[in-house]
C-alpha cells in the first residue's frame, strides 16, 4: 500500500510539474504578444510624430517649442523600442530553455515601461506648461500600458502597473502644477484621475487573473487528455477519451468482463512479397483506418496493433453491459466494409476475426519506466486461438459459446461448428460461426 501511494504521489508530482511547465510557457507566449504590441505602439507613435512634423511643422513648434523637444521624444521612443526588443529576445530565450522569467525582472520591467509616459510628460511640461501638458494626450498613454498588462496574466503585476502610473502622474502634477497645492481643488482633480488609473490597473489585473485561470483549466484538460492517450494508446476515440477524463482512470489492475476481439489479415504476407514496402504500408493503413473507425463507432478500442492485425477491447477501460453485442456488431460491420473495399482494389484482403467474452485483469502493466494499458487472462488467449481457427474452417468470424449466450436472439444466425480442439486446451470447446 505504501509503495502504491508513493507511486501515485510520484505520478501526481510529474503531472503537476508538466502542468506548471506548460502554464509557464503559455504565460511567456502572452508576454511575447504584449511586448510585440508595445514595440508596434512605439513604432506607430514615431511614424505619427514624423507625419505631423512633415505635414504641419507649426504644430510641432507649438507643442514642443521647436525640433529640439521632438528629438528628445524620438530618443526616448528609440530607447524604449530597443529596450522592448531586448525584453522580447530574453523571453524567447527563456522559452527555448523552458524556464520562467525572474519575478523581480518582471516588476523592474513594468516600472521602466510605465515610466515612459512620465518622462515624456515632464518634457512636454517644460515646453507647453504644466496645465496644458497635464490636460493633453500624454497622460492617456498610461492606459496603453495598463491594458496591455492584462497579457501578463498576473493580478499583482497589472495592479503594480496601475499603481506606478497613478503615483507618477499624481507626483508630476503636484510638483509641476503651481495650482495643485495640498487642499487646492486642482489637487483633488489630479488625485481623482490617479485613483481612476489605479482602479483600471486593478481591473486589468482581475481580467488577467481570470485569463490565467482559463489557461490553467485548458492546460489541465490537455494534460489529462495526454495522460489518457499515453495510458490507453493513440487509438482511442475522442468520445472514449472524454468519458475517461470525466470518469477517471485506474492504473491498478481491475477484474473486468470484456469482449476480446482479435483481427488478422489472411494471406497478407504472401501478397506483400510482390509489392513495394510503401504499397504494403499504404494498403495496411487504409484498411486499418476503416476498421478502427468502425471500432470507434461501436465503443471499442484498439489495445495494440500486431503486425497485420490488432487486439481490440469492448468493456475496458470503460465498462459496457452490452460488450459482446458491440463486439459482434463491429465484426459484422468490418466484414461488410472489407467486401466494399475489396471490390475497389487490385489487392483484396480477407480478414479473420475471433471474439470471446469473459473475465480479464485490465490495468497499467509494464516496467517502472514504461507502462501500457492492456488485458491479461485466459479470455485473451482463447480469443487469439479462436481467430486462428478461421484458417481451419475457411471462415472469417468465429465466436465462443460465451459470446453466443450473451447475444441471445441477436445470435440466431450463428452456425454451431461443434466441439473443436483448440491448441493449448485439453478439452474441446464449442465454436460458432457468424457472417
Amino acid at each position: 500500500m505504501v509503495r502504491f501511494a508513493s507511486r501515485k504521489a510520484r505520478q501526481h508530482a510529474a503531472l503537476s510539474e508538466e502542468f506548471e511547465r506548460e502554464l509557464t510557457r503559455e504565460v511567456l507566449r502572452t508576454e511575447l504578444l504584449r511586448v510585440r504590441a508595445l514595440i508596434m505602439t512605439g513604432c506607430v507613435m514615431t511614424v505619427f510624430l514624423t507625419a505631423i512634423y512633415l505635414i504641419d511643422p507649426a504644430i510641432v513648434n507649438r507643442v514642443w517649442r521647436g525640433t529640439e523637444g521632438l528629438v528628445e521624444v524620438y530618443s526616448l521612443l528609440a530607447g524604449f523600442i530597443l529596450f522592448e526588443t531586448w525584453v522580447h529576445s530574453q523571453i524567447r530565450k527563456n522559452l527555448r530553455l523552458d524556464r520562467d522569467l525572474p519575478v523581480v525582472r518582471r516588476y523592474i520591467g513594468a516600472l521602466i515601461e510605465t515610466s515612459l509616459p512620465t518622462v515624456i510628460l515632464i518634457l512636454q511640461i517644460r515646453s507647453m506648461g504644466a496645465t496644458q501638458a497635464l490636460g493633453f494626450a500624454v497622460p492617456l498613454m498610461y492606459f496603453i500600458f495598463i491594458i496591455l498588462s492584462t497579457l501578463r496574466l498576473d493580478f499583482w503585476l497589472s495592479t503594480f502597473t496601475g499603481f506606478v502610473a497613478a503615483a507618477e502622474l499624481l507626483a508630476v502634477a503636484l510638483i509641476y502644477d503651481p495650482a495643485s497645492g495640498v487642499g487646492e481643488p486642482q489637487a483633488y482633480f489630479h488625485a481623482v484621475r490617479s485613483t481612476i488609473i489605479l482602479i483600471c490597473g486593478v481591473l486589468a489585473g482581475s481580467v488577467g487573473a481570470q485569463l490565467r485561470r482559463q489557461f490553467a483549466a485548458s492546460i489541465a484538460a490537455a494534460t489529462a487528455r495526454d495522460r489518457v492517450t499515453n495510458l490507453f494508446g493513440q487509438h482511442v476515440s475522442p468520445q472514449v477519451v472524454e468519458r475517461l477524463m470525466a470518469e477517471g482512470t485506474s492504473a491498478a489492475g481491475d477484474l473486468r468482463r470484456v469482449a476480446v476481439m482479435f483481427v488478422d489479415f489472411r494471406g497478407f504476407t504472401a501478397g506483400a512479397q510482390s509489392r513495394t514496402p510503401q504499397e504494403v504500408v499504404d494498403r495496411l493503413d487504409g484498411a486499418f483506418a476503416v476498421l478502427v473507425d468502425i471500432l470507434d463507432r461501436q465503443g471499442g478500442i484498439v489495445n495494440k496493433f500486431l503486425g497485420d492485425g490488432f487486439l481490440a477491447l469492448f468493456g475496458a477501460p470503460l465498462e459496457a453491459s452490452d460488450a459482446a453485442h458491440r463486439a459482434v456488431a463491429a465484426g459484422r460491420e468490418m466484414l461488410a466494409a472489407m467486401d466494399h473495399i475489396n471490390a475497389q482494389t487490385s489487392w483484396p484482403l480477407r480478414i479473420g476475426i475471433g471474439i470471446h467474452f469473459g473475465e480479464v485483469v485490465a490495468g497499467n502493466i509494464g516496467s517502472p519506466r514504461r507502462k501500457e494499458y492492456t488485458v491479461i487472462g485466459d479470455t485473451v488467449n482463447f480469443a487469439s486461438r479462436l481467430e486462428a481457427l478461421n484458417k481451419d474452417f475457411g471462415s472469417q468470424l468465429l465466436i465462443s459459446a460465451s459470446v453466443r449466450e450473451a447475444l441471445g436472439d441477436d445470435g440466431e444466425d450463428a452456425v454451431a461448428l461443434g466441439e473443436v480442439e483448440v491448441r493449448g486446451y485439453e478439452q474441446k470447446v464449442a465454436v460458432f460461426q457468424l457472417g
